[in-house]
C-alpha cells in the first residue's frame, strides 16, 4: 500500500500552483462565470497556449474542472474551499490597494 501524501505538502504545492498572478485572475474569472481556453486567454491578455498550460497545472490541483459541451470545453471553479481563499486574498491585496 503507497504511503499517503502529507496533508500540508499537498496544501502547500497547490497554494505555489496559485500564487501566479495569472493563475489568480484565471480562478478570479472562473469564479464569475465559465469559460473556453479562448475566453480565459483573452480576459486575462495570454496567449491561448500559455492560458492552457495554467489551467492544467490548476486542475491537476483539483481546483479546476473541464466540462464539455459538445465540441467545446468550458472550465470551472471546482473546489468550493477556493471561493472564500479567493475572499481572503482579494480582501487583504486588492481591498488594499484602493
Amino acid at each position: 500500500m503507497p504511503a499517503l501524501r502529507d496533508p500540508w505538502t499537498a496544501a502547500a504545492e497547490c497554494l505555489k500552483v496559485l500564487a501566479h498572478p495569472a493563475r489568480l485572475r484565471i480562478v478570479e474569472t472562473l469564479l464569475a462565470r465559465r469559460c473556453t481556453v479562448g475566453q480565459l486567454a483573452a480576459e486575462c491578455d495570454l496567449p491561448d497556449h500559455v492560458a492552457s498550460g495554467h489551467l492544467r497545472l490548476l486542475q491537476r490541483c483539483g481546483l479546476l474542472a473541464p466540462q464539455r459541451e459538445g465540441r467545446t470545453v468550458c472550465y470551472v471553479v471546482s473546489d468550493p474551499c477556493v471561493k472564500k481563499l479567493m475572499a481572503c486574498i482579494r480582501s487583504k491585496f486588492q481591498d488594499a490597494a484602493e
